[in-house]
């Protein structure tokens, strides 16, 4: 019985080489397009959305002043096929350009294609704001406008392989009802 090879000669292995790295690349260019065209990584949304006013403050005469809490819910929504991972971030609020009120949103994870709901408090105190502002006249109308504002810088992981930083920003008005201790017209960018 004549002696048989199991393994093939050198020239056969040369062969199958060039179809293997075609495959190789084929497979890689099916897995970019994938993800270059149906996981395009976009910036999560985040917003205000419940607000109510507690232990409200306001005085027009004299030196005008208000003061209250605000408990706010933040959402955060995230349209992508990975999750959405943020450090703490500082959201603030305005009276006529004038910081006003300052909080944070804690460290948190919005999960993949889903919408994350933090609640917040934030203390407001009108006591930055000059005395030459409109603010008297604000409060003897029963409205005060608030603005708010926060970034959120974090990252979408993607199949625990893929980071991409990706920031969310939030820019709220909102108009606070002294007499009713409401929240009015809200509308978030």
């Amino acid at each position: 019985m004549p002696f048989r090879n199991k393994y093939p000669a050198p020239a056969n292995r040369r062969k199958c080489l060039p179809y293997i790295i075609a495959g190789i690349i084929l497979q890689t260019l099916i897995i970019l397009v994938f993800v270059l065209t149906f996981m395009r990584i976009r910036n999560p949304k985040v917003r205000l959305g419940a607000v109510t006013v507690k232990n409200i403050n306001a005085n027009s005469s004299g030196s005008p002043s208000f003061s209250m809490k605000l408990a706010a819910q933040v959402t955060i929504k995230n349209t992508n096929f990975g999750h959405y991972k943020f450090p703490d971030s500082p959201i603030t609020i305005f009276y006529k350009g004038t910081l006003v009120g300052e909080s944070d949103i804690p460290t948190s994870r919005a999960k993949a294609k889903s919408t994350k709901k933090i609640n917040i408090t934030i203390s407001v105190d009108s006591n930055k704001v000059s005395s030459s502002s409109s603010l008297g006249t604000d409060i003897n109308s029963g409205k005060i406008t608030l603005s708010s504002q926060a970034t959120l810088y974090g990252k979408i992981h993607l199949f625990k392989v893929f980071k991409k930083k990706k920031t969310a920003k939030m820019d709220c008005t909102m108009d606070v009802n002294i007499k009713e201790s409401t929240i009015e017209n809200l509308e978030c960018k």
